[in-house]
């Protein structure tokens, strides 16, 4: 089974900050991208049209001799490839089998990290807190953070230890049913980009492979250092409830980067774990299940074509995702009018520059010309993002299952895109 893009160390966040700090600044090469203020939309269990004077991705075809261009550089592989450009008014440029169910690989991130920006907000973050209950016991209660790290453990302990030499302290988890979605083969769940996906995840649950039991490693460090400050701590493991927090006076917290790193770590590092708590975040439930059936419905909310799309985790390691490239182009289509579209643009890799990316059309007309998102696993490449041009941006979706050199065809794809005068607006 391919591999996926390996998950971040410790202060792997950071790091990405500073090399991307600047990134909502940063107009792609051409045309700078401008964000449109839209209404707040309201999820729904049904399909629903998008809020009234919005480009929505239109079902003609509009541009015949890019669409001839791109049958040509396709050929005989056509029946694997799906293939989806729009332009700024939600032109259907051209389309290949867009309507077609594919597995997306990581491109099912641009689902995760848009729901999550949507709901939560560019100044959203993932707090880990300590509280006191009424009784005197302790509890730490968290909501994923991928950067948890051992210097702020030994602030919890260091506070633990000021309840009394003994302190009791419950560790507010998941239960393990719930560490993986039940798709992901189990030599995944070996390696580190497979790694549980817990609410208190010191580094990610990864070190060289993945951690694979996060409370246990997590009572140990922390029974460790109250040990080391001259205590003895009774640490135990209880599953969440909706009470959390609410029979107990806070004590302490540690608040992750903010979501544009977040959201940069997901779809410029395609880091797993961070993508699956971005979904369970941004949807308000850490039951996958339910998680799965409010990310639909949000989708379905945004007015975008849902015929064949079915989520079922929020990274894309799950072979059982199916979407479509006109979902995947029309969702573009769509941040790109949102509130926060800056802070969806800048969290993507950069052609030739930055992330996933960075090693691909270096050196080339395609540097620095698109932000995207990669999707690698056995058999499948998907790449979906905005490319510049000087006619206005292009929203592109393009995801192969079983193509033979599909990095050199996206490569063509996307120069076909380029070209001035192939499309006109009428």
């Amino acid at each position: 089974m391919g591999r996926a893009p390996q998950p971040a160390g410790p202060g792997l966040i950071s790091a990405l900050l500073l090399a991307v700090g600047s990134a909502l600044a940063l107009p792609i090469a051409g045309r700078a991208l401008e964000p449109i203020a839209i209404p707040q939309v309201t999820a729904s269990s049904l399909p629903a049209p998008p809020p009234l004077g919005l480009p929505q991705l239109q079902e003609q075809l509009s541009c015949p001799q890019l669409q001839q261009r791109l049958q040509a550089t396709i050929g005989a592989e056509a029946s694997v490839w799906s293939v989806t450009v729009a332009d700024g008014s939600g032109r259907l440029l051209a389309d290949i089998n867009g309507t077609r169910p594919r597995i997306p690989a990581s491109n099912q991130k641009l689902i995760s990290t848009a729901i999550a920006l949507d709901r939560l907000g560019p100044d959203a973050s993932l707090t880990t807190r300590l509280w006191r209950r009424s009784d005197g016991s302790l509890r730490l209660t968290g909501e994923g953070d991928p950067d948890l790290d051992l210097v702020q453990l030994k602030r919890f302990a260091q506070l633990a230890m000021a309840a009394g030499p003994t302190p009791r302290i419950e560790l507010v988890e998941e239960p393990q049913q719930r560490w993986w979605p039940a798709g992901w083969h189990w030599a995944d769940r070996a390696e580190a980009y497979g790694a549980p996906i817990t609410r208190l995840a010191l580094t990610s649950n990864a070190l060289d492979m993945a951690v694979s039991n996060p409370p246990g490693r997590l009572s140990r460090l922390l029974s460790q250092e109250i040990r080391r400050n001259g205590g003895s701590a009774v640490i135990t493991l209880v599953s969440p409830t909706p009470l959390d927090g609410q029979d107990g006076v806070l004590l302490h917290e540690e608040r992750s980067v903010g979501m544009h790193g977040l959201l940069s770590l997901a779809n410029t590092e395609s880091h797993n774990f961070t993508a699956e708590v971005l979904l369970r975040q941004g949807t308000g439930s850490w039951d996958l299940s339910q998680a799965r059936q409010t990310a639909m419905q949000w989708l379905s909310a945004q007015g975008l074509p849902m015929a064949g799309v079915a989520v079922v985790d929020g990274s894309g390691l799950d072979r059982g995702n199916r979407v479509t490239s006109r979902l995947l182009a029309a969702l573009l289509l769509r941040m790109a009018q949102h509130p926060y579209a800056a802070h969806y643009l800048a969290s993507m890799a950069v052609s030739g520059q930055r992330g996933t990316l960075r090693n691909l059309y270096r050196g080339t007309e395609l540097e620095g010309q698109f932000r995207g998102k990669t999707g690698t696993i056995s058999g499948v490449r998907a790449i979906s993002g905005v490319l510049s041009t000087a006619e206005g941006p292009r929203y592109i979706s393009m995801v192969s299952n079983g193509a033979g050199a599909p990095n050199s065809t996206i490569g063509a794809i996307l120069r076909h895109s380029r070209l001035p005068g192939l499309c006109p607006l009428l």
